[in-house]
This record gives structure tokens, C-alpha cells and sequence, in this order.
């Protein structure tokens, strides 16, 4: 049996009297993170997810791996460091789905060129040794040549920098197999109901029920740590019911759009939008994807829905910079994201003043939360939790070496125009899986090239349970185009049923399901 099945996963946990070194709550990229650090530290590791691994804000980034050009100008240099060490880092250990993307801002002024030129000098000279290429000025001529549709009435130039590229959700999923890898038990759909306490008030472990079944479970640990991202503040109440808020989520909104719309290969970095934010216009997956908001938001949600207005915005500033203009039916899908921002102290709601970076905060009880960051920076979360996990839980000191441990899937130099080259280092595999069944080889669907196989490969080997799971976060298909996805849906069911012996009416249930949350990425 496969160490990536769930029932495999299950016989690992072990009886009620298992004493776990480490406890982590949340399967987005800083509970996997820390779930792989403290694992290849040797540390007995069990992390939970409530719902799927990713399935909240770390499938929805700009999916870029970057310092962050816009926090070199409000000066925040350490943070760009640590960032920029990180991208490089990331860029060597999971090159199968990190690559190098060069991005132009289009110069509409001869100052932007100087100005942005020699900032982004900067930005490149941070990185050191782990820089991906310098900052240059180029024509307008040859701006237009990189950025085919462009505006070019009132271009000067551009100027040319590199950042990371990436893909989240499949990052995600690779972590969770490398975690696996290095010894932790690691399960989706399993959601924490509840903290354990010692007579002491210590935290003791955490009560838990497997979403499947709804079997309830009582896990014990010398350490707890709460990595919930946006929900951080729930695990925060059953610890003090009376808490305050540590989080303030901010929505980002993203919209895809056909790779017609700016047919080259760079991307577009708008530095300067009518409110001050910044927008993206990436290539990915043969599509291109435009974003992104920043929207202070009361609540929280594991499905977030775009707002008119964000939507508007993202269209609105797009036109100004793309000569064939973008509409609502031009969007083939659309999707929120709730960034999990440490909340000032104060009564401010300006989410461009609450940090970006990471923060550790332990309570009395012993609970460690880690609160803030971005997905470029996850592994020094991890990095920095586990540290601070092992000083509370007083556990053996063990030195972090995953600055040079490869991700599950590391392969350099992947064929980019085979779309099997996220599997990385399992494409071999992949291909003979599918070789099984004749039919495994053809594709889903006629109108995209994901596969059977590809369906089989996820359910043995990527832990996907639903239908969701695999048209959302193994393959991208409802980020990339919803309608299409939901023309998928039915035979992913019917693949799904067969592999994990369900009957009709569980292939109609989870139909509807997937129907009902693609619903919110298509634009009426």
C-alpha cells in the first residue's frame, strides 16, 4: 500500500496513549511547510486539514514567487531580503514548478524609465548570489516586440526585471508528499473540534473528526501549533474564547483571460493603479491571469466571492494598458483569496499598513500560532515555528537543513510545453500508471489535456477525495477556465467512483457539489 493513500495514512496514527512530538493544525503552505521541516528534523508529526491541503488562500496567490517590488519602496529591505533568499532557494529545490519569469513595466513617462531602473537594480542586488538576472532599460520599440498588445500610445520603454513564477496549489500537494516522505502523518479532511489541556492549563493535544467518516479522535502532544491562516483566530477562541482578533483578512481578486489578449512571454507589472495598488498581468498554464485587489473583508470563508467593484478595477486598469480591452465575457474564471494579515493593535483598516511579514506568538496555555507571511517566504515560517516549537514543547534540538532539501516531484529543465511537467520526477510513473487501463490515456475531456490517468494518479498518489479536489488544486482547470471544468466534472466522478468504490449517488453528490462552488468563478 502506497505511503500517499489515506488508509495508509490512517494505520500510521497509531492508539489514543501515542504521545506526538508536534501537532499541526492547517495544511496551506506554512502548516505543510512546518510539517516537512519538523519531519525531516526527526520529530514525530501529525498535521490536520480541515477541509483539502491548499484549499483556502494558498491556491489562490498571484502565483508568484517574489521579494516584492512594492515593499522595496515602502522600505521594508529586510523583508525583501528574506524573500528574495527564499525565491532563490525555492527556485533550486522545486524547479519542476518554479521558473524564472521576466517582467516589464511598460514606461509611459522618461522618468518611470530611471526611476524604476535604478530601483530595481536594487531589488536584484538584494538577492546576491541567489538573483535570477538584472533590471534593464529597453526601447519602446522592443517593449512592444516583448509585450505583443500592448498600449503603445505615450510608451517610452520599459523596464525589464525578473521574479519567480509558480504554481500554489500543486507546491501545496508536493509538500505534502515530501512530508510524508520525511516520516508525518499528514491528512486532509480532518478538522480540529477542540483543544486538549493538561491539569496545568498546558495544551496537551487537540480532538479531531475525520470529515469522512465522522469518526471523532483524541490526539496527545507535547506541542500544538495553529497555522490556520485566515481561521487562525477560531483555533485562537478555543484556546481564550475572549481573544481578539489577531487576523484582518484582505481579499485579493485574480481574473484569466486568453493568452490572445498579450501573446509573448513576459509579464506586465503595473506599478501605479488609480488606488495606489499594484497589478500583475502573468502568463500561466497558456492563459494569462490578472490581479490582483486588496480589499479589507469582515469575514471569513473557505469559498470567498469576488466583488463587483474588485472586478471592475481589475478590468478597468487592464484596459488602460492592453490594446484589445478585456470584458466580463471575456473572464474565464475568477477567484478570491483571503490574505491572512497580522492585524495592527489598533482601530486602523488600512490593510496596506498591516504587515506582510510572519509573526510567532506562543499564549499561556502553549499554543503556537503563526500568523501573516506569503507563500514565497513559507519554508522560513516553517523554519521559524518549528525552532520556536521545540523551545516550547522542549523538545531535541535538531538543526533545519530543508534550505537544500528537494521537494517531492524535483526535476531541473522541465519540458514546460508538456503540460505532465508539474508531475516533475513522476512523470515516468505517471505514464506507466496510465498504461494500466487503455482508456486512462485519453484525455477528460476533448477541449482540454489533462487525462484520465491523471484522475487515477491524484486519487492513489495526491490524496484527492472529491471532485473538486482534483479539477481545482491536482490540475488547475477551475482556475483556468470554470465552464469547462464543470463540463469535466461529471466524468472526474465517474473515474473517482471506480477507484474508490463509490456508488451513483456519491458521483451525483459531489457533481453538484463542484457544480455549486464553480457556480462563483464564472461571470454572469
Amino acid at each position: 500500500m502506497s505511503i500517499f493513500s489515506r488508509d495508509s495514512i490512517l494505520q500510521s496514527i497509531g492508539g489514543e496513549d501515542k504521545v506526538w512530538d508536534i501537532i499541526i493544525i492547517g495544511g496551506g503552505a506554512t502548516g505543510l511547510g512546518a510539517a516537512v521541516d519538523a519531519a525531516s528534523r526527526g520529530l514525530t508529526t501529525l498535521l490536520l486539514e480541515q477541509a483539502d491541503f491548499a484549499k483556502g488562500t494558498s491556491s489562490r496567490a498571484t502565483k508568484l514567487v517574489h521579494g516584492g517590488v512594492r515593499y522595496l519602496a515602502q522600505g521594508d529591505i529586510g523583508l525583501v531580503r528574506e524573500a528574495l533568499h527564499e525565491r532563490g532557494l525555492l527556485l533550486k529545490n522545486a524547479p519542476h514548478l518554479v521558473k524564472n519569469e521576466s517582467f516589464i513595466i511598460p514606461n509611459y513617462s522618461w522618468f518611470d524609465g530611471v526611476f524604476y531602473t535604478v530601483g530595481l537594480t536594487i531589488y536584484d542586488l538584494l538577492a546576491g548570489k541567489l538573483g535570477f538576472g538584472r533590471a534593464k532599460h529597453i526601447s519602446k520599440k522592443e517593449t512592444m516586440n516583448r509585450l505583443p498588445g500592448i498600449e503603445d500610445k505615450g510608451l517610452h520603454g520599459g523596464v525589464v526585471y525578473h521574479d519567480g513564477q509558480f504554481d500554489d496549489s500543486r507546491l501545496a500537494v508536493n509538500l505534502a508528499q515530501t512530508a510524508l516522505e520525511q516520516g508525518a502523518t499528514v491528512l486532509n479532511y480532518f478538522k480540529v473540534t477542540g483543544l486538549i489541556k493538561n491539569s496545568s492549563d498546558k495544551i496537551a493535544g487537540v480532538n479531531a473528526a475525520d470529515a469522512e467518516t465522522g469518526l471523532a479522535y483524541q490526539f496527545k502532544a507535547k506541542t500544538v501549533i495553529n497555522a490556520t491562516g485566515v481561521f487562525v483566530d477560531d483555533v485562537l477562541k478555543m484556546d481564550v474564547p475572549d481573544k481578539k482578533p489577531l487576523v484582518r483578512p484582505s481579499q485579493g481578486v485574480h481574473l484569466v483571460l486568453d493568452k490572445l489578449f498579450m501573446p509573448g512571454d513576459d509579464a506586465i507589472m503595473i506599478p501605479k493603479t488609480e488606488d495606489g495598488r499594484v497589478l500583475f498581468v502573468v502568463p500561466w498554464h497558456n492563459k494569462l491571469l490578472v490581479g490582483t485587489t486588496d480589499t479589507p473583508i469582515d469575514a471569513h470563508s473557505l469559498e470567498p466571492i469576488a466583488l463587483d467593484a474588485e472586478i471592475e478595477f481589475i478590468l478597468r486598469t487592464a484596459a488602460k494598458y492592453l490594446k484589445k480591452v478585456p470584458t466580463r465575457k471575456d473572464v474565464l474564471s475568477v477567484f478570491a483569496g483571503l490574505r491572512p494579515l497580522a492585524a495592527p493593535q489598533d482601530d486602523s483598516s488600512k490593510t496596506k499598513e498591516i504587515s506582510r511579514s510572519h509573526k510567532l506568538i506562543v499564549s499561556k496555555s502553549g499554543l503556537v500560532t503563526i500568523t501573516g507571511g506569503k507563500w514565497t517566504t513559507y519554508r522560513k515560517m516553517g523554519e521559524d515555528t518549528i525552532n520556536k516549537a521545540i523551545e516550547v514543547g522542549k523538545l531535541p534540538h535538531k538543526v533545519c537543513y530543508t534550505h537544500s532539501l528537494p521537494i517531492h516531484g524535483s526535476k531541473p529543465n522541465p519540458d514546460r510545453s508538456n503540460h505532465l511537467y508539474v508531475y516533475g520526477a513522476d512523470i515516468e510513473k505517471l505514464l506507466a500508471l496510465s498504461n494500466e487501463e487503455s482508456d486512462w490515456k485519453n484525455r477528460v475531456h476533448p477541449d482540454d489535456e489533462y487525462t484520465k490517468g491523471e484522475v487515477i494518479w491524484s486519487i492513489r498518489y495526491e490524496m484527492a477525495r472529491t471532485v473538486e479536489d482534483i479539477l481545482a488544486r491536482r490540475t488547475r482547470v477551475l482556475f483556468l477556465n470554470a465552464r469547462l471544468a464543470i463540463e469535466m466534472a461529471r466524468e472526474v466522478a465517474r473515474l473517482m467512483a471506480g477507484e474508490l468504490g463509490k456508488n451513483d449517488e456519491w458521483q451525483t453528490e459531489q457533481v453538484n457539489a463542484f457544480n455549486k462552488v464553480a457556480g462563483n468563478y464564472i461571470l454572469a
